[in-house]
């Protein structure tokens, strides 16, 4: 059996459209869902992200809309972005979810358009769920420590954006990274052999100041 994680955060229209259109694995895969808080992942590559530059923004939201149209998902931007996600990641982790219970969750925010960090909004989604005590439930110490854990654990997988697959050690971002993740699935000597071979140690040329 192998492994496979998959870093998310509620807050990423990327990890929406991943997981409204989430690979068929081979068998012999396990996949682990992992609800990481993007924020902390920016803060420790020392960047922005792309709902924080202006233009970049505007692009973000278009590509979006138009990549959930390509791929025939339901797209609803919520009222207000970026929000907070805490409760929502709380939530998944406080439920051990499985794929549907966090695909319904991202409906609620980018099928339906509502902001989960509502109050009223959400009770909504909670009672959506059949989760009576989501309040006390999120609460919780230890599933504040496990989110905290999950974004440590991906810091040190290497893991800088959402979404995110993580197996064997190597990183495939993004939501246009699927297939290449699941070719890597199918046959990982191509990605370590020949001109990939030369990827980690290649020199960089120029660097920026910050």
């Amino acid at each position: 059996m192998r492994t496979l994680d998959w870093y998310y955060d509620f807050i990423s229209p990327y990890s929406y459209l991943q997981c409204a259109t989430f690979p068929a694995l081979p068998a012999g895969v396990q996949v682990h869902l992992k609800p990481v808080l993007f924020g902390a992942l920016l803060d420790q590559a020392g960047t922005l992200g792309p709902a924080e530059i202006p233009g970049k923004r505007e692009h973000t939201y278009r590509q979006t809309l138009w990549l959930a149209q390509r791929h025939g998902v339901p797209m609803r931007l919520p009222p207000r972005h970026p929000f907070n996600p805490l409760s929502v990641l709380r939530l998944a982790i406080a439920l051990d979810a499985p794929l549907e219970t966090v695909r319904r969750i991202f409906d609620f925010i980018w099928a339906e358009g509502r902001d989960p960090s509502e109050a009223a909004e959400f009770t909504v989604l909670a009672n959506s769920l059949g989760v009576a005590d989501a309040g006390a439930r999120i609460a919780d110490a230890a599933v504040k420590a496990r989110l905290k854990s999950n974004t440590e654990e991906a810091v040190a997988a290497g893991v800088w954006g959402v979404p995110t697959f993580v197996i064997d050690g190597f990183c495939f971002w993004g939501f246009d990274s699927s297939q290449m993740m699941l070719d890597y699935l199918n046959d990982s000597s191509t990605f370590t052999t020949g001109e990939h071979a030369r990827i980690s140690s290649l020199p960089s040329g120029i660097r920026r100041k910050t």
